[in-house]
């Protein structure tokens, strides 16, 4: 049975996509080291992290069995694709996955540039109590 593995602490409802497909089992671990990951990798078939996890290339070469890396965010930085590519493992990326928690922060600094939140602070963090 083809086996998954899922690091970096992936929502428990994008767990749940794995956990609920037939036919795989999946695990489930916080961040890797590089050195943690080359020497667990080899037993998978797929691996799903975000940005904490390192996937170098000495990892990718302890993994005989991967077919496929995912990457829960935009950007694939952490992970080796000149290797990955050369072992013939695709590398996919989720790019619109967080846009609306990106909106939703844009947003919330904006209030609270509005609301003058950082001179508050600044003066609370000086000892004052500047109500205006």
């Amino acid at each position: 049975m083809p086996k998954i593995l899922v690091l970096d602490g992936l929502s428990e409802e994008g767990v749940n996509v794995f956990q609920q497909a037939k036919g795989f089992e999946v695990d489930v671990g916080p961040s890797q080291q590089p050195d943690e990951l080359a020497g667990v990798i080899g037993d998978y078939h797929g691996l799903v992290v975000r940005s904490a996890t390192k996937v170098t290339g000495e990892a990718l070469r302890n993994a005989k069995k991967l077919r496929v890396i995912g990457r829960a965010g935009v950007g694939t930085d952490n992970i080796d694709k000149a290797t990955a590519t050369e072992m013939g493992i695709v590398v996919m990326n989720t790019p619109g996955g967080n846009t609306i928690s990106t909106c939703e922060h844009t947003f919330a600094l904006l209030f609270a540039l509005c609301r003058n939140v950082p001179r508050a602070h600044a003066s609370m963090e000086a000892g004052r109590w500047d109500r205006k």
